[in-house]
């Protein structure tokens, strides 16, 4: 016990400002209240700083390799490509739309007949095939880079945008390269229809980053109604909701 008349040396002083710097106390707890909020809050305010950046969780890949989610948002940013009016299909992260599509039911061809015999389709038919429309993406795009390199000599990612047009338009066109299962034109045709959808669907399946693809358009999105819109006798801009703004 420390005797309060007896006279404080220094080490006395270096014990005393150990305890009130560490937030000891007796018994050797740590406490909050008086003692923790003499601790220095530098470093508090730089953690607190970094806890608020908010973080995408729909940000993550499910079924692309890198390379294959790289080739993938190069190609997407060649069919909705960012101009003046706002973000391609990079930024409005298209490619992460397509990855977790293709990782589902969707992507697996879940709720198709998938069975024998196949016979050739007729034009007005549209795509028919036995291959998952997993499997034709991922054959597309290693497509891309063997056309790449058997043209230009680099891979997909590694051209010029003109370039990148041109591997593409070749893939439309479905003459001059041939895939192993697939057609070029099979792959592109799922490659723009999904590219499309990344673009416009609700942020909730991953594209359609911060409601860009819609505010572009003016569209308001997943509105729960238009009552006070539709009496009003001006025109009424909605901003625009998705589906997570409904919940509570």
């Amino acid at each position: 016990m420390v005797d309060s008349n007896k006279p404080q040396g220094p080490e006395d002083h270096s014990r005393r400002k150990f305890i009130r710097n560490s937030g000891i106390a007796v018994g050797g707890i740590v406490v909050g209240g008086a003692l923790g909020s003499l601790i220095p809050t530098k470093q508090k305010d730089k953690d607190q700083s970094n806890a608020e950046k908010p973080i995408n969780y729909n940000d993550a890949l499910m079924f692309f390799t890198m390379e294959q989610f790289q080739t993938t948002e190069a190609a997407t940013e060649r069919i909705f490509p960012e101009d003046e009016l706002g973000p391609g299909a990079k930024g409005l992260g298209v490619a992460y739309y397509i990855d977790h599509q293709l990782a589902g039911p969707w992507g697996m061809n879940a709720k198709d007949y998938m069975e024998g015999p196949a016979y050739n389709a007729e034009a007005t038919q549209g795509t028919q095939t036995l291959m998952r429309r997993a499997d034709v993406f991922a054959i597309g795009l290693k497509g891309l880079d063997d056309y790449s390199n058997k043209k230009y000599e680099n891979k997909f990612t590694e051209l010029t945008a003109e370039e990148q047009d041109d591997v593409l338009q070749v893939f439309d066109v479905a003459k001059e390269f041939k895939l192993s299962g697939a057609t070029t034109k099979q792959f592109f045709e799922l490659l723009r229809s999904m590219t499309i959808e990344g673009a416009y669907s609700d942020p909730l399946y991953g594209g359609n980053k911060n409601m860009a693809g819609w505010k572009m358009r003016d569209f308001p999105g997943s509105q729960m109604g238009y009552t006070e819109a539709i009496m009003n006798k001006e025109f009424v801009k909605i901003e625009p909701q998705s589906l997570r703004e409904h919940m509570g």
